[in-house]
């Protein structure tokens, strides 16, 4: 019974192997983006956010169907993402264009940053009880990329940085103000990954493979940028009344009160019926 409860006590206080091995890998790639833009590389550092954000999005997923889940794990990749999609864009861009630009270069670098750390936050905050079907605000993998993919795309059509400075600032500071919004992206989580497809989809899912590889630099740019305006887009369109706290703010409190506001007209008019049945009656 004692080695029993030893051994149950030890791997209590261990840490799965399998899926701590992509995130590792994830945030050695957002690592390897800061070292090789500090080197010059920034094409080879845009691609290693690239690949940070596979192995970001495998690691989940081979937790959870390997039933290795932990609070470790949980924490672990919150801060790997950090570091590959806060510290290791925000970097990559400056040393890219942003440095000539003086103070308000870094000060856009850092906008971004935080941006992407208030978003992980909140994000960590509302598991479990947000819409699974929608992100509050860009996902700061989506900015990341965003970022990686400006820069791989200046690089491919072969603009230089020191004459892209302020182009890069208004992306890099805009794609951190739309992380902490209240835009709604759609997380597309819905996706039935294990149900049946037509055999037409397979034939666009490898259409859209070759597509990519033709022109990768430029179509992941394409592709990232219109997902970055659909937030604000869908947001627009989908809200009757909007206002102000739809962008940024406490937007909860807004849904909140939103159903009392809508009955206070409502005993109005129930008010003025009354009011007008009397007048009759008399």
């Amino acid at each position: 019974m004692t080695e029993q409860k030893i051994s149950d006590g030890a791997r209590q206080k261990g840490i799965f192997l399998l899926p701590n091995l992509f995130t590792t890998a994830g945030l050695f790639s957002g690592f390897y983006a800061v070292v090789a833009s500090m080197n010059g590389q920034f094409e080879a550092a845009a691609i290693a956010i690239f690949v940070a954000m596979i192995f970001d999005g495998v690691d989940g997923r081979v937790a959870r169907l390997t039933n290795t889940e932990s609070a470790f794990g949980a924490e672990y990749d919150s801060m790997a993402d950090m570091v590959s999609f806060g510290i290791a864009p925000a970097l990559v861009v400056y040393n890219w264009a942003l440095h000539d630009l003086g103070k308000i270069g870094w000060l856009a670098a850092f906008v971004y940053t935080v941006g992407a750390a208030l978003r992980l936050a909140r994000f960590n905050t509302q598991v479990g009880i947000a819409d699974k079907r929608f992100f509050q605000g860009l996902a700061s993998p989506a900015a990341a990329a965003l970022i990686a993919g400006m820069v791989w795309f200046a690089q491919d059509m072969e603009f230089p940085g020191n004459k892209s400075g302020v182009i890069a600032c208004l992306i890099t500071v805009i794609s951190g103000l739309l992380m902490v919004s209240n835009f709604k992206y759609h997380s597309f989580k819905g996706i039935d990954l294990k149900g049946r497809v037509p055999f037409f989809a397979v034939l666009l899912i490898v259409l859209v493979f070759i597509v990519v590889a033709v022109k990768p630099a430029v179509i992941l740019f394409t592709l990232f940028a219109a997902y970055a305006v659909s937030g604000p887009v869908y947001t627009i369109r989908t809200v009757k009344d909007f206002r102000f706290e739809h962008v940024v703010g406490d937007e909860e409190d807004l849904e909140c009160n939103a159903p009392e506001a809508a009955s206070k007209p409502t005993e109005k008019k129930a008010d003025s019926v009354s009011s007008e049945q009397e007048q009759d009656k008399s």
